[in-house]
């Protein structure tokens, strides 16, 4: 990260950053020491809601008014330009309601990951590159050199490179990510010792624009209810359900079976098929899988000529195993040396080189279909 802004500052003329500022603490950190590089750094904040709420909800999203302006007085102290950009319109169509056609398809999305994709790194780098500026910082945690290859972070528990895996080289070109190298403690440190208001302030959880954390709640007010039956391995009708957008492979609590299964074991969702307005359900080892189909490939430094020993993560948090990647004309075959248990059609997979340290990207797919 260092040798990237060193890279940039030496150049013949002066670099200007925008700086994304959330209204948390790793944003306003990074957006403090991308000035203290010797940038030109203009913070900004994206209203991604139409109608805000007024406060915060503890750690819930990170979308309200009151996020608006811990960025400001964050701006404020860094004395740096700060502005308003209104994403909302574009945050619906490329975040939201694809967020919410997935859910109605069996699948299940990270829109973390979309807003990534599709928002930061796309409409803001865009709308950055136009206006001039020569990068968009941000505070994620991870690390990118000069010659555009992305890492893990230094701090394994809040590493973000599984949300950036997505993005193509041209994005990645115009990021910055100041906290690569950095523990949180020592973030929320910095931030105090610089007399920022947001210090201590929670990190965000959940999905920014459901602030309640009720997700089935909210995709029961978008999605028609489509009941159907549930059904066991061996076909036996088991329950029944409103709609498989209620669900996600993996569940266990609130599927509402009235009945335990004959040999008392939980059971848990294996798949979905919307088509019939069918969810299966069974035991835990039934959730294992060892190969994986996937779409929509991205590739770093070009598609693999062969197969491709790697790490492939499917969740944000976890979901690891060295594998063997292909690529396949549009797509991707995944074989697994090891079984991942409870992986969903949705999600995408990041593959990163195994050594030295597993922590290089190589790329990233979305997973269209799975395996045993």
């Amino acid at each position: 990260m260092l040798e990237h802004f060193f890279l940039l500052t030496c150049a013949e003329r002066t670099v200007r950053v925008l700086a994304a500022m959330s209204g948390g603490v790793d944003s306003a950190v990074a957006a403090a020491r991308l000035r203290d590089a010797g940038h030109e750094v203009t913070g900004v904040h994206l209203a991604l809601s139409a109608k805000p709420a007024t406060m915060r909800e503890g750690a819930r999203g990170c979308c309200s008014i009151e996020d608006s302006r811990d960025a400001r007085r964050c701006a404020d102290v860094l004395d740096i330009p700060f502005y308003v950009w209104d994403m909302a319109a574009r945050f619906r169509d490329d975040v939201v309601e694809p967020f919410v056609a997935e859910y109605a398809a069996g699948r299940t999305p990270n829109p973390c990951l979309r807003c990534n994709e599709k928002i930061k790194f796309s409409a803001v780098l865009e709308r950055a590159r136009a206006l001039g500026f020569d990068a968009v910082g941000t505070g994620h945690y991870a690390r990118l050199s000069a010659d555009g290859v992305l890492r893990r972070a230094a701090d394994p528990d809040k590493d973000q490179s599984y949300v950036l895996g997505v993005l193509r080289p041209d994005q990645l070109d115009g990021a910055l990510f100041p906290l690569g190298d950095s523990v949180k403690s020592e973030v929320r440190a910095e931030a105090a010792a610089r007399g920022l208001v947001v210090a201590e302030k929670p990190d965000s959880h959940d999905i920014c624009f459901i602030p309640s954390g009720d997700t089935r709640g909210f995709l029961a007010e978008r999605i028609d209810a489509a009941p159907g039956e549930m059904v066991d391995p061996s076909g036996a009708v088991v329950g029944h359900h409103r709609g498989v957008h209620d669900f996600t492979v993996g569940q266990r609590h609130g599927l509402g079976i009235a009945r335990p299964a004959p040999d008392g074991r939980p059971r848990y969702v294996l798949g979905l098929e919307p088509v019939s307005r069918t969810v299966r359900v069974g035991p835990a080892e039934d959730l294992d899988v060892t190969t994986l189909r996937a779409t929509d490939p991205v590739w770093l430094a070009g598609a693999p000529a062969d197969a491709v020993a790697c790490v492939v993560q499917v969740r944000a948090h976890g979901g690891l195993a060295p594998a063997t990647v292909r690529a396949d004309g549009e797509g991707v075959e995944v074989v697994l040396a090891e079984p991942l248990r409870g992986v969903a059609p949705g999600q995408a997979a990041v593959f990163y080189r195994p050594e030295p340290g597993g922590d290089v990207v190589l790329g990233s797919a979305t997973i269209a279909s799975t395996g045993r």
